[in-house]
């Protein structure tokens, strides 16, 4: 096979497994536990969370990735992690995260979300000093970056509830689309924190789209916002990008219409995506994809020299000759040990491209 790796990068697409088989991988299991009986502070609660947070920035980096995440090890689940900082929302009771055996507690709008701050940048400034003080391999010395994720507005507003309040819930989001601007309009400062931090690429996290196609003017409305405050973001000479991540259904349907938002990446589920080899080739990319070859969900391992070959197809259907290459969705979905080797997967992918 012909090298094609200058132009192709290897990324997480999110989270990553927070608890483990082995002993030092359910510390921060122990130490919930310990809390709920009152044996334990949230400041333990804290520092455990950052070891593990460090270990799995650590595994991402021993196994070669150029774009690393924190492994989302502080959220409890994507929709009630964002939403439980923000006031005018109470918590409800679990609900299913789609078709995975994951649960998310549902938000409920008591009059106008309003933020008390920001939301990941502490994360993010976290995990920053945490990639700069590992040992990283030569040719990869100051070349890694982390990569801070959001959950979409329009997935945020698909999992809400809207309620109403003793004063007649005066100022509520009442419908799907309310929520989604109301989450929109949130998130935008984030975007414009995590910039002024440091950050060069954002991840943008909208499952929800594709199950929901008829409500694509609700999606793309909700997206304004975060496009607006990268394009301010970039007026003052700061380089940023955001890259909208679509996994668990197929998107072949919607790739047409994905392609021609304004984002600058789009990340897309080859695994749930039978038929989007074919779109691709037809139609290509103006802009750069994250190719979610590796199923994110399913320990079973892919033959290296297979996805080879796909992404060997493929690439030259890119315009820009740039590229990312990483799991299907995020990795919490399976053990640390199966998770790991997802990730040592994809070197050697690069490998076999490179012959």
């Amino acid at each position: 096979m012909s090298g094609i790796s200058p132009g192709l990068y290897l990324s997480s697409t999110g989270s990553y497994p927070r608890v483990g088989d082995a002993p030092e991988l359910q510390l921060l299991q122990r130490i919930i536990a310990a809390l709920d009986r009152g044996e334990r502070t949230t400041a333990d609660v804290l520092d455990a969370q950052n070891t593990v947070t460090r270990g799995a920035i650590a595994d991402q980096v021993k196994a070669g990735l150029d774009i690393v995440t924190d492994g989302q090890i502080r959220w409890n689940d994507p929709i009630s992690y964002l939403a439980a900082k923000l006031d005018n929302i109470e918590l409800q009771g679990l609900v299913p995260f789609f078709d995975t055996e994951k649960f998310c507690r549902q938000p409920l709008f008591t009059g106008m979300p309003l933020r008390r701050g920001n939301l990941v940048v502490a994360e993010y400034s976290f995990a920053r000093n945490a990639l700069g003080h590992l040992p990283t391999p030569a040719n990869k010395a100051g070349k890694l970056a982390i990569k801070p994720v959001l959950t979409g507005p329009y997935t945020l507003a698909k999992f809400s509830l809207s309620g109403r309040t003793d004063n007649g819930g005066a100022g509520t989001p009442a419908t799907l689309e309310a929520r989604a601007i109301a989450y929109g309009e949130i998130l935008a400062p984030e975007i414009e924190a995590l910039s002024q931090c440091g950050a060069e690429m954002i991840q943008i996290d909208e499952p929800a789209i594709l199950r929901n196609p008829g409500e694509w003017a609700i999606f793309e409305c909700a997206l304004q916002p975060l496009l607006q405050a990268r394009d301010k973001a970039k007026k003052t000479n700061r380089k940023l990008e955001l890259a909208l991540y679509v996994y668990f259904d197929d998107c072949a349907p919607l790739y047409e219409k994905l392609l021609e938002l304004s984002v600058d990446i789009l990340g897309v589920d080859f695994v749930s995506s039978p038929k989007l080899d074919d779109m691709v080739m037809a139609l290509g990319s103006p802009k750069p994809l994250a190719f979610g070859l590796v199923d994110g969900r399913n320990k079973q391992m892919e033959q290296a020299a297979d996805l080879a070959r796909q992404l060997q197809r493929l690439f030259p259907r890119i315009q820009g000759d740039r590229a990312y290459l990483g799991p299907s969705c995020g990795l919490e979905y399976l053990t640390s040990e199966a998770a790991r080797a997802k990730f040592a997967l994809l070197p050697r992918i690069l490998a076999e491209l490179n012959g």
